[in-house]
């Protein structure tokens, strides 16, 4: 199952999550972007599951265009959430249909090993976060995308927003070794030509 590509958003390949099909919410995305002056460049790779990061975090303009670019290609990607948010049902309702899933951080299974656990159980699972945990520059990131995406043994792929030409980027699939500090610069390195709203390389 493809879908047509068109001059804002990438075509998914077979094996990328797929929300139901709503045509409203696809038009609404690409409006949203075309409104905006965004466009997306890159492909997705053909995993069923993987963790994609996204940065320079620097704004929350940078969940719109991301919701925006979702809703364009009927992307499932999932986002963890407190639990409490869900807790008043139309917000609850609300966010479940954006893909952010409850977790809970009192539990004695860690964030990590929940959002491993919900990779490993899935035939398909894209799991998203922001590495910077921030949107204020950072010195070091947060190494829990590379902890759930090596403990569900999965590989990394980043995406980036670089605002001075309106672009959200797909790179490569980061394989990841045993040396946790290494990937992480690594991938950072990668990502030094982007730049955010607010500041630029994460």
């Amino acid at each position: 199952m493809t879908e047509p590509a068109d001059d804002i958003v990438p075509t998914l390949p077979p094996n990328a999550p797929r929300v139901k099909p709503n045509a409203l919410l696809r038009w609404l995305g690409r409006t949203i972007l075309r409104m905006g002056g965004w466009r997306m460049v890159g492909r997705f790779p053909d995993i069923p599951k993987l963790v994609l990061i996204g940065a320079p975090h620097s704004s929350n303009w940078d969940g719109v265009w991301g919701f925006a670019a979702k809703m364009a290609m009927g992307l499932d990607i999932k986002i963890l959430g407190k639990d409490s948010l869900f807790r008043v049902p139309l917000l609850g309702a609300a966010l479940r249909h954006l893909g952010v899933i409850p977790v809970d951080r009192r539990a004695a299974q860690g964030v990590v090993e929940q959002a491993a656990a919900m990779i490993a159980q899935a035939e398909k699972f894209w799991f998203g976060l922001a590495p910077e945990g921030t949107r204020k520059p950072v010195d070091r990131w947060k190494p829990g995308f590379w902890r759930i995406a090596k403990a569900a043994d999965v590989p990394v792929l980043p995406a980036y927003f670089h605002y001075p030409e309106k672009i959200i980027g797909i790179g490569e699939p980061f394989r990841l070794s045993d040396d946790m500090n290494a990937d992480i610069t690594r991938i950072r390195t990668w990502y030094r030509p982007w730049q955010g709203k607010h500041h630029g390389t994460p």
